[in-house]
């Protein structure tokens, strides 16, 4: 059985100031005093290991043997983290099925492990849980034509803040989308910070993960979808033509849609800007965007 742990309480308590104005017990060192400590927090002696550490997760697995049994059960799975170093070993056969499913693998140093799982006993390994199992691209068209609609799709280029993931998820199923794509590496997953950021929207919206954007457009557009990346550079939205089969790429919060997804696009749209600030988050530009596409798709159907 998968181990969870759940969340823990940090109890770090304050230094009372005295009468007498001490600085040390009001959480002030004196670099003087023979016996100050590192005060920063709040106290004069660092907190045990188990309190520094971050509140235990409950959307991971730890230890090689409960990892082995969640990827045998089929355990929807986001990521696995391995000890730096380690991947061979004991731990080869998790990071090789890991890889045949399409699950990343990422290498972190030791005291990233600790951090996840509160000095749990990981073994060098956690997996974590996707909040939802991945969908595929097929079946996100076939939500389409199952609808009778047109095909209208979220591509999210390596979207790399959970909270903007989610936020793009709940927009997307808000504005009648019919899936979001989101790319294996350096990019937010199903998590569950996603999962809430989305507020319910999830469980609605279908999220493929594929390996390689570009390859994943060039599919779609073999299948009479017409491929719009939002762009500072780009065609205002009002003068784009959004009708019909259509996909729309979402750019990484701060470098934007990556040059080869950028390239591989059949145009590129903008949201013109009338103050000094000329961007937005990424998810408020999609949501201006989805909407946009939205009204188009209802007015011809009017």
């Amino acid at each position: 059985m998968a181990e969870k742990f759940k969340n823990g309480n940090r109890d770090f308590s304050r230094g009372k100031r005295t009468d007498k104005g001490d600085r040390r017990s009001s959480g002030m060192t004196d670099r003087n005093a023979p016996h100050a400590r590192d005060d920063r927090y709040g106290r004069n002696e660092r907190p045990r290991p188990e309190k520094a550490a971050s509140e235990a997760r409950e959307d991971i697995v730890i230890g090689r043997n409960a990892v082995r049994e969640a990827l045998r059960a089929g355990t929807p799975a986001e990521a696995l983290f391995v000890k730096r170093g380690e991947r061979g070993g004991p731990v080869s056969p998790l990071v090789a099925e890991c890889l045949d499913k399409k699950i990343p693998v990422k290498e972190v140093a030791p005291e990233k492990l600790d951090f996840m799982c509160a000095h749990g006993n990981h073994q060098g390994v956690i997996l974590v849980i996707a909040a939802r199992e991945y969908s595929t691209v097929d079946d996100i068209l076939s939500n389409a034509q199952e609808k009778g609609e047109d095909p209208f799709i979220i591509i999210c280029d390596e979207i790399e803040d959970p909270h903007n993931l989610g936020a793009i998820i709940r927009s997307a199923e808000a504005a009648g989308a019919h899936g979001v794509i989101i790319p294996a590496r350096n990019s937010a997953g199903l998590s569950y910070i996603v999962g809430k950021a989305s507020a319910g929207a999830l469980e609605y919206m279908p999220v493929a993960r594929v390996t390689n954007l570009s390859a994943c457009i060039r599919d779609l557009q073999s299948r009479g979808v017409w491929v719009w990346a939002a762009d500072m550079s780009g065609t205002p939205y009002y003068e784009a033509d959004l009708t019909g089969s259509v996909a729309l790429i979402i750019g990484n919060e701060g470098k934007g849609v990556g040059r080869l997804v950028g390239e591989t696009a059949d145009g590129s749209v903008s949201i013109p800007m009338s103050g000094k600030i000329n961007s937005l988050n990424a998810s408020v530009a999609a949501g201006i965007l989805m909407f946009e596409i939205e009204k188009l798709r209802r007015q011809s159907d009017a």
